[in-house]
């Protein structure tokens, strides 16, 4: 297994340099037609991998709803044999020894839930779906005709599920070293932009609810008190409430006001303290 980037980097430094030279247009035409096989050797270059089962590699482009058309009538068993659930379940598991491994090796002082927040980071689907659309991946997916039709390419939850179902096929066909390789550059600017700090900011409610977990108290629950704007430029405010109390934080959308809520309350939490422990010392 590597033992950094670099040295995944290295391992596939000339298979980057080919992918380098690939431009979107040219994957766009080879697959213009959603019926015919998607070009497996440009799909091996754009991944820097070359599999030995070729079968793993279309196994793991196809969704199931191409896979439903492809046999009878309510033969869930053999539509199973033939689209990439199996190889995602087994790729997200992957995925999280991966980053996990190289995590620990990053941050060998790190808290577990430092290194939990980086890890929640890195294998979530948005940065997966973020990875995909960065090696053209949905422009090789197998898609039925009613997914085809209602944008499948474009959705970032199958761009994420694609990922993980490459990574377990891969790991399948290479093992884990291979599979390493393959996260490592299909993730190398995620994992090198890792760090606690970051990871901490952007998880202010998992900071909250942690706290409140060791304090032996009830999860926050959030409300949204009021939606502002037009359509394309909405507001919202959300309360966070707990046992001790409750503040509110806006953004353009409820996960943003949510997170801001609860920074607020964290910060609200912080002064408190401080005070507290001003007057003890005071006394």
């Amino acid at each position: 297994m590597p033992d950094s980037i670099a040295d995944c980097r290295f391992e596939v430094g000339n298979r980057q340099l080919v992918f380098g030279n690939v431009c979107s247009a040219i994957i766009h035409r080879a697959l213009k037609n959603p019926e015919t096989i998607p070009d497996l050797d440009l799909l091996e270059t754009v991944l820097a991998y070359n599999f030995k089962d070729r079968a793993l590699l279309e196994r793991a482009i196809t969704h199931r709803s191409w896979a439903h058309e492809k046999v009878a009538p309510g033969d869930e068993r053999q539509a199973r044999k033939l689209h990439n659930e199996s190889l995602e379940f087994l790729g997200d598991s992957v995925l999280g020894l991966v980053v996990s491994n190289y995590l620990c090796d990053s941050y060998p002082g790190g808290t577990e839930g430092e290194l939990s927040r980086m890890k929640h980071r890195l294998v979530s689907a948005p940065t997966l779906a973020q990875a995909s659309q960065g090696l053209n991946l949905g422009d090789f997916l197998r898609f039925g005709r009613g997914e085809e039709k209602s944008g499948g390419r474009q959705k970032n939850a199958l761009l994420a599920d694609v990922f993980e179902a490459i990574t377990g096929a891969i790991f399948l066909d290479g093992g884990l070293a291979a599979a390493t390789n393959f996260v490592c550059y299909a993730l190398r600017d995620e994992l090198e932009g890792a760090d606690p700090q970051t990871a901490a900011k952007a998880d202010y409610k998992t900071m909250l609810q942690e706290r409140l977990q060791a304090e032996r108290r009830a999860a926050p629950r959030y409300t949204v008190i009021e939606t502002l704007g037009p359509p394309h430029q909405r507001i919202f405010h959300v309360e966070v409430s707990w046992d001790g109390g409750s503040i509110q934080g806006e953004g353009h959308s409820i996960k943003a006001a949510e997170a801001a809520a609860a920074r607020a309350a964290l910060e609200g939490m912080r002064l408190d303290e401080a005070e507290i422990n001003t007057e003890e010392a005071d006394v």
